[in-house]
């Protein structure tokens, strides 16, 4: 028994270690768009125009909206697609192509280090791992993130609720 035990916690804290490809994500709740954005000031950006996508979990989101604060086990996804000027009819600003040449997700884990981690998933649907704690994304979003190491800041529907609450940085 004691070693059926310890293999089942082995499994736990592997399976703790990478999270499956969140399926279904563009169904969720849509928080903002942003445009080449970037948080590192010495980041070279690409040759192109990127747009990045936030989305959250609905049962995650409604949470949000009743607390002003993300419960354990919320996932939110950052799903990066280029922007193009060029295509159809178009003649002026910029649209969305293609598949998402990044999707990475940031979740709020109690067993975690700091509660939250992050996972960057390559060109396919693989279960990703746990990026390592000394990872820049942890120590700018535990600086920068206006709510529990998230960049609410940045979803303008959730500001308000967020200062409504009194959780906003």
């Amino acid at each position: 028994m004691k070693k059926l035990a310890l293999i089942l916690l082995l499994s736990s804290s592997v399976a703790a270690q990478e999270l499956d490809f969140p399926t279904g994500y563009r169904e969720w709740i849509h928080l903002t768009t942003g445009m080449d954005m970037s948080y590192n000031p010495t980041l070279r950006l690409f040759s192109h125009h990127m747009f990045d996508n936030v989305y959250a979990e609905p049962s995650a989101y409604h949470a949000f909206l009743e607390t002003g604060t993300w419960p354990d086990k919320t996932r939110l996804v950052l799903e990066g697609r280029e922007g193009r000027t060029e295509g159809s009819i178009n003649k002026e600003g910029l649209f969305q192509t293609g598949e998402p040449m990044a999707v990475e997700v940031h979740m709020k884990d109690a067993a975690l280090p700091g509660g939250w981690g992050f996972f960057a998933y390559g060109g396919d649907k693989d279960p990703a791992p746990l990026l390592p704690q000394d990872t820049e994304c942890y120590a700018c979003h535990r600086k920068d993130g206006a709510v529990d190491t998230t960049f609410v800041q940045f979803y303008p529907t959730l500001v308000p609720v967020a200062r409504a609450k009194g959780t906003a940085r």
